[in-house]
């Protein structure tokens, strides 16, 4: 096991996803941030279906930055439940997740 996670994050645009993409990598709160577009996302919100689509980060940190990132995301974010979900990285490659560690040193 690794002490480097994936964040999840989904955003309602590109430019909100590039703001909080740039932000999170230039606070070294994340090593490197990819946004996918668009993807499709179908939720439950406040009790209707919602058919929306969604620019997804998936953002390359340590474990200990977790906090801060959330932090960060809702502040930046438009949504009133943003979400902020992280997956550990079980096993990857030394050099690249010894890079994540580099990049996102406090």
């Amino acid at each position: 096991m690794t002490d480097a996670i994936l964040i999840l994050v989904t955003a309602g645009s590109e430019s909100e996803a590039e703001k909080i993409a740039q932000t999170l990598v230039e606070e070294w709160l994340a090593a490197c941030v990819n946004i996918v577009n668009p993807i499709r996302s179908i939720y439950r919100w406040e009790g209707k279906v919602q058919d929306d689509h969604e620019w997804l980060l998936v953002i390359k940190t340590q474990h200990s930055h977790f906090a801060a990132v959330d932090a960060h995301v809702r502040t930046l974010h438009s949504y009133q439940v943003p979400e902020v979900i992280a997956l550990p990285i079980v096993e990857g490659s030394e050099k690249y997740v010894g890079w994540i560690r580099g990049e996102t040193a406090s």
